[in-house]
Protein backbone atom coordinates (compact mmCIF):
# COMPACT_ATOMS: atom_id res chain seq x y z
CA UNK A 1 0.00 0.00 0.00
CA UNK A 2 1.97 3.49 -0.79
CA UNK A 3 1.69 6.27 1.07
CA UNK A 4 0.03 9.99 -0.33
CA UNK A 5 1.79 13.00 1.02
CA UNK A 6 -0.34 13.94 3.30
CA UNK A 7 0.57 10.72 4.78
CA UNK A 8 -2.60 8.88 4.73
CA UNK A 9 -2.66 5.48 3.10
CA UNK A 10 -3.24 5.64 -1.11
CA UNK A 11 -5.26 2.87 -2.67
CA UNK A 12 -2.81 0.45 -5.06
CA UNK A 13 -3.48 -0.52 -8.41
CA UNK A 14 -5.24 -3.41 -7.51
CA UNK A 15 -7.26 -1.68 -5.27
CA UNK A 16 -8.16 0.95 -8.07
CA UNK A 17 -9.31 -2.32 -10.24
CA UNK A 18 -11.16 -3.57 -8.00
CA UNK A 19 -13.04 -0.09 -7.04
CA UNK A 20 -13.50 0.47 -11.24
CA UNK A 21 -14.88 -3.55 -11.52
CA UNK A 22 -17.26 -2.95 -8.19
CA UNK A 23 -18.45 0.76 -9.42
CA UNK A 24 -19.21 -1.10 -12.72
CA UNK A 25 -21.28 -3.72 -11.30
CA UNK A 26 -23.23 -1.74 -8.97
CA UNK A 27 -23.78 0.44 -11.84
CA UNK A 28 -25.35 -2.92 -13.96
CA UNK A 29 -27.55 -4.41 -10.73
CA UNK A 30 -29.32 -0.60 -10.65
CA UNK A 31 -29.68 -0.68 -14.55
CA UNK A 32 -30.67 -4.32 -14.50
CA UNK A 33 -33.73 -2.96 -12.36
CA UNK A 34 -34.40 0.01 -14.33
CA UNK A 35 -33.95 1.98 -11.00
CA UNK A 36 -32.61 5.93 -10.98
CA UNK A 37 -30.22 7.12 -8.71
CA UNK A 38 -32.75 8.99 -6.96
CA UNK A 39 -35.03 5.76 -6.54
CA UNK A 40 -31.57 3.63 -5.23
CA UNK A 41 -30.83 6.22 -2.81
CA UNK A 42 -34.17 5.80 -1.13
CA UNK A 43 -34.39 2.09 -1.19
CA UNK A 44 -31.05 2.06 0.41
CA UNK A 45 -30.97 5.05 3.30
CA UNK A 46 -27.25 6.28 0.93
CA UNK A 47 -26.96 9.83 -0.95
CA UNK A 48 -27.80 9.50 -4.78
CA UNK A 49 -24.36 12.17 -5.18
CA UNK A 50 -22.61 9.04 -2.75
CA UNK A 51 -24.08 6.42 -4.92
CA UNK A 52 -23.04 8.18 -8.19
CA UNK A 53 -19.39 8.77 -7.31
CA UNK A 54 -19.48 5.02 -6.28
CA UNK A 55 -20.46 4.06 -9.19
CA UNK A 56 -18.37 5.92 -10.95
CA UNK A 57 -14.96 4.57 -8.76
CA UNK A 58 -14.57 8.17 -7.08
CA UNK A 59 -14.77 6.51 -4.01
CA UNK A 60 -14.48 3.37 -2.49
CA UNK A 61 -17.28 2.53 -0.77
CA UNK A 62 -17.27 1.48 3.21
CA UNK A 63 -18.25 -1.81 4.51
CA UNK A 64 -21.55 0.21 5.85
CA UNK A 65 -22.22 1.19 2.49
CA UNK A 66 -21.78 -2.26 0.93
CA UNK A 67 -23.81 -3.94 3.10
CA UNK A 68 -27.14 -1.47 2.49
CA UNK A 69 -26.39 -2.05 -1.16
CA UNK A 70 -26.24 -5.80 -0.46
CA UNK A 71 -29.46 -5.92 1.61
CA UNK A 72 -31.03 -3.93 -1.23
CA UNK A 73 -29.81 -6.14 -4.09
CA UNK A 74 -30.57 -9.34 -2.59
CA UNK A 75 -27.20 -10.41 -1.87
CA UNK A 76 -24.32 -10.81 0.51
CA UNK A 77 -21.63 -9.13 0.21
CA UNK A 78 -18.92 -11.96 -0.38
CA UNK A 79 -21.63 -12.51 -3.40
CA UNK A 80 -21.19 -9.22 -4.86
CA UNK A 81 -17.42 -9.26 -4.34
CA UNK A 82 -17.36 -12.62 -6.18
CA UNK A 83 -19.07 -11.09 -9.22
CA UNK A 84 -16.21 -9.06 -9.84
CA UNK A 85 -13.68 -11.45 -9.46
CA UNK A 86 -12.58 -13.79 -11.50
CA UNK A 87 -14.83 -17.64 -11.20
CA UNK A 88 -13.77 -19.43 -8.03
CA UNK A 89 -11.87 -22.40 -8.22
CA UNK A 90 -12.78 -24.97 -5.79
CA UNK A 91 -9.38 -24.58 -4.21
CA UNK A 92 -8.42 -21.43 -3.22
CA UNK A 93 -4.89 -20.89 -2.18
CA UNK A 94 -4.02 -18.26 0.75
CA UNK A 95 -2.50 -15.87 -2.35
CA UNK A 96 -5.43 -15.90 -4.50
CA UNK A 97 -7.78 -14.66 -1.65
CA UNK A 98 -9.92 -11.60 -2.46
CA UNK A 99 -9.08 -9.16 0.31
CA UNK A 100 -11.08 -5.71 0.60
CA UNK A 101 -9.92 -3.32 3.46
CA UNK A 102 -12.22 -0.20 4.80
CA UNK A 103 -9.34 1.86 5.85
CA UNK A 104 -11.99 4.59 7.42
CA UNK A 105 -13.00 1.77 9.59
CA UNK A 106 -10.13 -0.64 10.01
CA UNK A 107 -11.64 -3.53 8.60
CA UNK A 108 -9.78 -5.93 6.48
CA UNK A 109 -12.24 -9.08 5.11
CA UNK A 110 -10.45 -12.02 3.61
CA UNK A 111 -12.61 -14.13 1.50
CA UNK A 112 -10.99 -17.12 2.56
CA UNK A 113 -13.91 -19.80 0.80
CA UNK A 114 -15.98 -17.21 -1.77
CA UNK A 115 -19.26 -18.00 -2.56
CA UNK A 116 -19.64 -20.74 -5.38
CA UNK A 117 -22.19 -22.18 -7.49
CA UNK A 118 -24.53 -24.96 -5.42
CA UNK A 119 -23.25 -24.01 -2.16
CA UNK A 120 -24.94 -22.38 0.39
CA UNK A 121 -21.84 -21.24 2.68
CA UNK A 122 -18.70 -19.00 2.57
CA UNK A 123 -16.07 -18.49 5.35
CA UNK A 124 -14.75 -15.04 5.86
CA UNK A 125 -11.75 -13.70 7.80
CA UNK A 126 -12.20 -10.46 9.71
CA UNK A 127 -9.55 -8.14 11.26
CA UNK A 128 -10.45 -5.53 13.32
CA UNK A 129 -8.01 -2.94 14.51
CA UNK A 130 -8.00 -1.95 18.13
CA UNK A 131 -10.93 0.90 18.63
CA UNK A 132 -12.32 -0.48 15.30
CA UNK A 133 -16.80 -0.25 15.53
CA UNK A 134 -18.65 -1.23 12.97
CA UNK A 135 -22.32 -1.40 12.72
CA UNK A 136 -24.51 -2.89 9.82
CA UNK A 137 -28.61 -1.32 9.71
CA UNK A 138 -29.35 -4.52 8.19
CA UNK A 139 -28.78 -7.71 7.25
CA UNK A 140 -27.88 -8.09 3.63
CA UNK A 141 -30.10 -11.03 3.83
CA UNK A 142 -32.62 -11.52 6.20
CA UNK A 143 -32.58 -14.62 8.44
CA UNK A 144 -29.04 -14.96 7.07
CA UNK A 145 -26.56 -17.72 9.47
CA UNK A 146 -23.71 -16.25 10.58
CA UNK A 147 -21.04 -17.80 12.97
CA UNK A 148 -18.39 -16.25 14.21
CA UNK A 149 -15.30 -17.77 15.91
CA UNK A 150 -12.57 -15.55 17.40
CA UNK A 151 -8.90 -16.21 16.50
CA UNK A 152 -6.80 -13.77 18.21
CA UNK A 153 -8.28 -10.85 20.57
CA UNK A 154 -11.64 -10.06 21.81
CA UNK A 155 -14.60 -9.22 20.23
CA UNK A 156 -17.78 -7.54 20.73
CA UNK A 157 -20.73 -8.55 18.94
CA UNK A 158 -24.26 -6.49 19.43
CA UNK A 159 -27.33 -8.74 18.13
CA UNK A 160 -31.06 -8.13 18.59
CA UNK A 161 -29.80 -5.39 21.11
CA UNK A 162 -27.71 -8.12 23.24
CA UNK A 163 -23.83 -7.49 23.74
CA UNK A 164 -21.85 -10.92 23.43
CA UNK A 165 -18.23 -10.37 24.13
CA UNK A 166 -16.05 -13.17 22.74
CA UNK A 167 -12.27 -13.76 23.62
CA UNK A 168 -10.10 -16.13 21.37
CA UNK A 169 -11.70 -19.30 20.85
CA UNK A 170 -15.19 -18.41 21.69
CA UNK A 171 -17.98 -18.49 19.03
CA UNK A 172 -21.57 -16.81 18.23
CA UNK A 173 -24.40 -18.52 16.52
CA UNK A 174 -26.56 -16.28 15.28
CA UNK A 175 -29.64 -15.28 12.33
CA UNK A 176 -29.50 -11.96 11.83
CA UNK A 177 -32.20 -10.05 11.26
CA UNK A 178 -31.48 -6.79 12.52
CA UNK A 179 -28.89 -4.49 13.17
CA UNK A 180 -25.61 -5.61 14.62
CA UNK A 181 -22.86 -4.41 14.97
CA UNK A 182 -18.69 -5.49 15.41
CA UNK A 183 -16.38 -3.48 17.88
CA UNK A 184 -12.54 -4.40 19.45
CA UNK A 185 -12.28 -2.57 22.45
CA UNK A 186 -9.02 -4.15 22.73
CA UNK A 187 -6.20 -4.16 23.85
CA UNK A 188 -4.93 -4.35 20.04
CA UNK A 189 -6.51 -5.88 17.09
CA UNK A 190 -8.64 -8.86 16.68
CA UNK A 191 -8.62 -11.72 14.09
CA UNK A 192 -12.23 -13.81 13.41
CA UNK A 193 -13.13 -16.24 11.22
CA UNK A 194 -17.11 -15.56 9.82
CA UNK A 195 -19.21 -18.37 8.19
CA UNK A 196 -22.04 -17.50 6.65
CA UNK A 197 -24.78 -19.38 5.41
CA UNK A 198 -27.85 -18.90 3.20
CA UNK A 199 -31.31 -19.22 4.37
Amino acid sequence: MKRAQDGAEAPDAADTRLDTRLGSRLAALRAERGWSLGELAERSGISRSTLSRAERAEISPTASMLNRLCNVYGRTMSQLLSEVESEPALLVRAAEQPVWEDHSAGFVRRSVSPPHAGLRAELVEGRLAEGADIEYDRPPVPGLEQHVWVLEGALEVTVQEVEHRLGAGDCLRMRVWGPTRFRCAGPGAVRYALAVVLP
